[in-house]
């Protein structure tokens, strides 16, 4: 055993500068391949489906570079930029200026997804761990990568790609508009991996409230709640914005379905084979959120333009006679004056502004927080109840919604119409400031006085019921013999001093004689009937006690008044006074020997 060697030794601990390299994030390497990554898969993903249709094409124009070239140009086409297109029968260069807004979702997507991942110090797709502690997803810790570093990193690396692709494009059948692409490729870029970036930090309040600042004081918690999340004005903004879009989709399908002939004819027109019609169906799913902005246009009332000078709206349609057969084209109403059925359409804008007004009415009577103070979610301490917003800020929450549901809707108008061509083909699609003017009159028009409607509402209903003086005798009437009469009235007081039989008696006696004949009546009286109608004359010959007899007025005087309560409604005050004084008189009047015979039918029963 002396001669065995231990081979096994310990391994020495790495030393923590070594851990701190090997767990360093990225940093700007990061970020510049993250972003370079995200504009290669965009790239990639364009020309796999160019390709796959050029191979399945019976008749292809050119060759496998042709189609990497239409690629490319449909890539920077998905971010906003205006093509080119040089082979025309004039040999006039056409641009072509209408973006699928769908293909728009893809190079977002990607760049957000890089700009979380760089923030989070891993690469894209890698599957990393790391992120923030606010972002909900269980990770812990903050992001490794600052934003400053993270963030143009992702931007540089995009347009590291986007140049050469750019520059590629150009030596294609469809080239690239530089102005309009050293524009919008940048923007999206920019927007997208800053909101990734944004999302890994876990949505932090702080960066938003900064470039809010320009605005007003009171304008700022309507964007953005104290809480970090969206205001009152941009919610109801969102629900206006959703509620146009959404229409304008249905409007645009019934409208497809009204015309379904049509579109069905265009299509086999359009092209012969197959793997043609396949695409140009997937060209119209690309192409269908930009019909549900031109629908919900339509619904606004200024429409759109199929050619310049040539717009279609509810009131008249005016559709260029010489149109491409495309099958979303064939669903144009066609030309002449508007219908009933195309005024219908107006009812799009209607609910919209509904929906927005009510969304802050909710806000504004604290309905939609659960009961919660708007704005601040507190309640109030008194009574518990939402504090209601003043008239005043109602009216700005409201116009607030409307403009930036308006201004919006703009944007995405412009973004979804251009040209086609030139001269006729000049202008297709709707006026982004016509739809952004006219969406902000129908919304203020509407929502102002939905919500102000549904405010006062609610202040109605939570408004107590005001007294009225007849009311409270039927109730104080009813309720002598009812269930609560045994207990003490509030405040009690001898109604009239000739009403108690004696000038003196003040409001403590009469409580004593109250209470002293809240018994059950019935059997008293049942108990007294037993009674001979004639009593035995006192033993000394003397009449009853003076006290005695005016207890007996007392409770005989209060009988007859409670008498005359129930019947309340039919002699009325003059009345009940007048009958009250003749009892009074006529018992002042009559002898002992009567009072004691009558008095017994109101005496209680004996304990």
């Amino acid at each position: 055993m002396a001669g065995v060697i231990e081979m096994t030794a310990r391994r020495r601990p790495s030393s923590p500068l070594l851990h701190r390299m090997r767990d360093r994030s990225p940093g700007l390497g990061g970020g510049l391949v993250g972003g370079a990554v995200a504009a290669g898969l965009g790239l990639a993903s364009f020309a796999v489906l160019v390709v796959l249709l050029w191979i399945s094409s019976p008749y292809p124009d050119s060759g496998p570079g042709g189609a990497l070239h239409v690629a490319a140009a449909l890539w920077l086409l998905a971010h906003g930029a205006d093509l080119i297109r040089v082979d025309t029968l004039s040999g006039t260069p056409a641009p072509l200026g209408v973006p699928p807004l769908l293909l728009l979702a893809l190079p977002v997507w990607l760049l957000h997804r890089a700009g979380r991942d760089a923030a989070y110090g891993r690469m894209t797709g890698t599957g990393g761990e790391g992120g923030s502690e606010g972002d909900g997803k269980g990770h812990e810790g903050p992001p490794l990568v600052p934003a400053r570093t993270s963030w143009p990193g992702v931007v540089l690396g995009y347009l590291a790609v986007a140049a050469p692709a750019a520059l590629y494009a150009a030596g294609g059948p469809l080239r690239p508009s530089w102005p309009w692409t050293v524009v919008c490729v940048p923007v999206v870029a920019v927007v997208a991996a800053g909101a990734g970036v944004w999302s890994a930090y876990g949505r932090r309040s702080r960066p938003l409230r900064r470039v809010l600042g320009v605005l007003p004081v009171g304008v700022r918690p309507l964007v953005l709640g104290p809480d970090g999340r969206p205001g009152v004005a941009v919610r109801a903004a969102a629900a206006g914005l959703v509620v146009l879009v959404a229409g304008g989709a249905v409007l645009m399908v019934l409208s497809l379905l009204a015309h379904g002939a049509a579109a069905q004819g265009a299509l086999l027109r359009l092209t012969e084979g197959w793997s043609g019609r396949f695409a140009v169906l997937l060209l119209c799913a690309a192409l269908l959120p930009n019909a549900a902005v031109w629908g919900a246009a339509y619904a606004l009332g200024p429409g759109f333009a199929l050619g310049a000078g040539h717009v279609v709206s509810p009131l008249s349609s005016a559709p260029a006679p010489f149109l491409p057969p495309f099958p979303l084209l064939a669903a144009v109403p066609g030309e002449g004056p508007g219908t009933p059925v195309h005024w219908a359409a107006g009812l799009l804008p209607v609910a919209a502004g509904v929906v927005l007004g009510r969304r802050v009415a909710a806000a504004a009577t604290g309905a939609g927080s659960g009961g919660t103070h708007p704005g601040s979610g507190e309640t109030r301490p008194d009574s518990g109840q939402a504090e209601v917003w003043p008239v005043g800020r109602t009216v700005r929450a409201t116009c607030l919604a409307a403009l930036l549901c308006a201004a919006v809707l703009a944007g995405l108008a412009a973004l979804a119409g251009g040209p086609l061509g030139v001269s006729v083909l000049a202008r297709f699609g709707p006026a982004w400031w016509q739809v952004g003017l006219a969406a902000l009159v129908w919304l203020v028009l509407l929502a102002v006085p939905t919500a102000l409607g549904a405010r006062a509402w609610h202040c109605r209903s939570l408004r107590p019921d005001e007294p009225r003086i007849g009311r409270q005798r039927e109730e104080r009437a009813q309720d002598a013999d009812g269930p609560g009469a045994g207990r003490p009235r509030k405040a009690a007081r001898p109604r009239d001093t000739w009403f108690t039989g004696a000038a003196g008696t003040g409001a403590a006696e009469w409580d004593m004689l109250d209470d002293a004949g809240q018994a059950d009546r019935g059997d008293s009286r049942q108990a007294v009937k037993s009674t001979p109608e004639t009593e035995t004359p006192h033993p000394s010959g003397e009449s009853e006690p003076e006290d005695l007899h005016l207890h007996l007025h007392l409770h005989q005087d209060r009988d007859q008044d409670r008498d005359r309560n129930q019947g309340a409604g039919q002699g009325g005050n003059q009345g009940r006074n007048q009958e009250g004084n003749q009892g009074r008189n006529q018992d002042r009047g009559q002898d002992p020997n009567r009072d004691q015979d009558e008095a017994p039918h109101s005496l209680p029963e004996a304990p």
